[in-house]
């Protein structure tokens, strides 16, 4: 098995630079989960089910290869926030033609002169996504605040807010625990969740982001609990992958099983 993105520390900082702008966040770290009958209640407001395909199966494999390019630039989170629709088909022109080596001027060239300026619109642009986007997690923190009086905000701005109270040990951060977990956006958006996966995660716990850290530390075995925790406790302004995009807040509900 491959370890969750959300539970990997990050590793990398998004360069302004053209090449960088278009590649995808990676992390691969191994672990060994541990199957466990699925008592943990989901409260999504997100639920995906497959649709109809949009082309033959026999031509379906190409369909994804398009989806998965589109991934591996951004396609999922901010690169679509970066442009607006007419310029996006700007990009698939030159995205087709060069793939098709039909294009009108040549790609270097391209580069050499444009690429200076379109550095500084991505520059501009991602910055200023990343403010509104810092600016909604707070904003999503002051209400959950509000509507649950019993939650508590800690010195490092981690919300904590306990469901249902454990009874067994605590772990401290030098210990590995094993949970069952669900991560949404705070526009309700699934990012990685073991409950739906329907197997819990095994882990050192000084080895996942700060939130975790300090939010599991609190908990006790057998207790639930909701973390949110803001960008600077979780991917700050790298984001994760093509689903957590920089300056996200992150909610989390949280079983914790067992501390080893």
């Amino acid at each position: 098995h491959n370890l969750p993105k959300i539970l990997i520390m990050k590793i990398s900082i998004m360069s302004t630079r053209l090449a960088a702008a278009m590649m995808m966040w990676r992390s691969s770290t191994a672990f060994t989960g541990v199957v466990r009958k699925n008592s943990f209640a989901i409260r999504s407001n997100t639920v995906r089910r497959m649709a109809a395909m949009p082309h033959d199966e026999d031509k379906m494999p190409y369909y994804t290869l398009g989806v998965n390019l589109a991934r591996q630039m951004g396609g999922q989170t901010n690169f679509k926030t970066l442009v607006d629709d007419d310029e996006l088909e700007i990009v698939l022109d030159g995205f087709c033609a060069s793939m098709r080596g039909t294009e009108l001027v040549s790609g270097d060239e391209a580069l050499q002169k444009y690429g200076p300026a379109l550095n500084k619109i991505i520059q501009e642009r991602s910055e200023g996504i990343n403010d509104r986007i810092k600016k909604e997690g707070e904003d999503y923190i002051s209400n959950f605040m509000e509507c649950n009086e019993e939650a508590i905000r800690t010195d490092s701005g981690l919300v904590y807010y306990c469901m249902t109270e454990g009874t067994g040990k605590q772990p401290a951060v030098s210990d590995s625990v094993e949970v069952h977990y669900h991560g949404t956006l705070v526009d309700g958006t699934v990012f990685d969740s073991s409950v739906e996966r329907g197997q819990t995660i095994s882990f050192p716990l000084g080895q996942v982001i700060a939130g975790w850290q300090e939010g599991v530390a609190l908990m006790k075995e057998g207790g639930k609990a909701t973390l949110i925790c803001p960008s600077d406790l979780a991917y700050g302004e790298a984001g994760s992958g093509t689903t957590i995009p920089p300056g996200a807040t992150l909610k989390f509900e949280v079983e914790l099983f067992e501390v080893k």
